[in-house]
């Protein structure tokens, strides 16, 4: 499928039904979600260099409490937190966490893709930082924070379009 031909099926698919998530939109189009992502409107996307993951993931502690997301085999997993600190050992980034919080450890090495996306979810501004595979299948999504209101934070809003406007 000629990349030009799918920007426009996942447009117009978009205009049809906005709250369409992207890998709703893959299975439907029978491609990656990345494809997808990469294919949505320009002010929905930003790519980043994959050589800057490192930056981006010793900065992300900074950003206070996010949405960590992961999906597997049709489950959804999220944590509300802070994005840990973290240090690379072993083949992975260990996730450095005192005490309750999100633990784990990354694969980075097997990441290929970061994109910051902002599409509207549920009617309401959202904004993203997705991490692919080789594969253009998600491996996790950060979204950012929200205060009691439902409202964006600010701050991480300054953060998110700052790093969009580095990479566009």
């Amino acid at each position: 499928m000629r990349m030009s031909s799918l920007r426009a099926q996942v447009a117009e698919i978009i205009a049809a039904n906005p709250s369409q998530m992207p890998g709703q939109i893959a299975a439907e189009l029978g491609v990656t979600e990345f494809d997808v992502v990469a294919n949505l409107p320009q002010e929905m996307v930003t790519v980043m260099p994959r050589a800057e993951l490192d930056n981006l993931m010793a900065e992300l502690p900074e950003w206070g409490n996010m949405t960590t997301i992961v999906s597997v085999a049709g489950s959804i997993f999220e944590f509300k937190g802070s994005f840990p600190m973290g240090k690379v050992g072993h083949g992975y980034y260990n996730l450095v966490t005192k005490g309750d919080g999100l633990h784990g450890h990354l694969k980075l090495d097997n990441v290929a893709e970061v994109a910051l996306v902002s599409k509207p979810f549920m009617g309401s501004e959202s904004h993203s930082i997705q991490f692919f595979d080789g594969d253009g299948a998600i491996v996790f999504k950060i979204y950012l924070g929200r205060d009691r209101k439902r409202v964006l934070l600010a701050d991480q809003v300054e953060r998110f379009t700052a790093l969009r406007n580095q990479f566009s």
